[in-house]
């Protein structure tokens, strides 16, 4: 019979790609590690993994079972934090996963509520590109996404929390019409500014704006949105940003904000979890605080 302890080494040993690393992470002695595996192989008679000189390679059969081992083991977590977690809210670890281009501007005023609201929740962050964030959300690394939607993949189910608007920045010299409205033939009159490849923000961008042809592309390295700000500040190009961002990027430098001419290119920010996870409930109750807690900024974002 397969144990779990024998799930989980050859997890280890997929992830870390060196039986070394994955004895050390397991808690084990390499020989105790190798020697669960090899059990493993025997019961299912077939080789799984390959030793070569820059780490381990799985053979064919050994791709399949990692992925199957590999979600048995988050199914058993999922079943241990459903008997742990009946009758509490949001108590116990969480590990939230955030977008970059989502996390300087709610997680400020959005902590000290969820601490003031929910004292027993031990809430641990994750900053990082989308696809990052889904795939350790699928590993069983991260309980709960908050991002840009959608995320497409069958596993994984979301919610929608709130809509954020675009609006375009521009440098406070940049001579426009002071009623003047944006529109995808303004963005085109200038060098448009955008994170590099890998963030969402980037593609909703290009997306909404139908922007994907547009020849004045500079995506040249910014991984932030206040690098960015800095350089439209300084006459550099134009950018996009979103709403919930303004109360953070405004203080940074001298820009100009534009609204865009109905309808208004925006984002879809949301919350993404495992399908199979047992604590919707939970992620539903801190949806609602995230999404009143974005109103609000949003609120005071329209006032400045």
């Amino acid at each position: 019979m397969i144990s779990l302890k024998q799930l989980r080494y050859f997890d280890a040993v997929v992830k870390t790609g060196h039986f070394g690393k994955a004895a050390e992470q397991c808690e084990v002695t390499q020989p105790a590690l190798s020697m669960q595996i090899q059990d493993l192989e025997k019961l299912l008679g077939a080789q799984l993994l390959e030793r070569g000189r820059k780490g381990v390679i799985l053979t064919d059969t050994g791709r399949e079972v990692a992925s199957r081992a590999a979600q048995v083991l988050t199914d058993i977590r999922d079943m241990v934090d459903f008997a742990r977690r009946q009758g509490s809210v949001l108590a116990g670890p969480l590990r939230l996963g955030v977008i970059p281009s989502i996390a300087p501007y709610i997680l400020p005023p959005l902590l000290p509520e969820i601490r003031d609201r929910y004292p027993d929740l031990d809430l641990r962050l994750r900053e990082t590109q989308t696809q990052h964030l889904v795939q350790a959300l699928l590993d069983g690394q991260l309980d709960l996404l908050l991002l840009g939607l959608p995320v497409d993949d069958p596993n994984i189910e979301t919610v929608r929390l709130f809509d954020d608007r675009f609006l375009l920045a521009t440098s406070t010299e940049r001579p426009i019409s002071k009623n003047v409205r944006a529109t995808t033939e303004l963005l085109q009159q200038d060098r448009l500014l955008l994170l590099e490849e890998g963030h969402c923000l980037r593609d909703q961008a290009l997306a909404f704006c139908k922007l994907q042809r547009v020849g004045n592309i500079d995506t040249s390295g910014a991984s932030s949105l206040s690098t960015i700000v800095q350089m439209v500040a300084n006459g550099l190009g134009i950018t996009l940003l979103p709403e919930l961002s303004l109360n953070v990027e405004t203080r940074q430098g001298a820009i100009r904000l534009i609204r865009f001419t109905d309808p208004e290119p925006r984002r879809v920010v949301g919350l993404a979890f495992r399908r199979s996870s047992p604590r919707k409930r939970h992620f539903l109750e801190l949806g609602k605080l995230i999404a009143a807690v974005a109103a609000e900024q949003q609120r005071q974002a329209r006032r400045r």
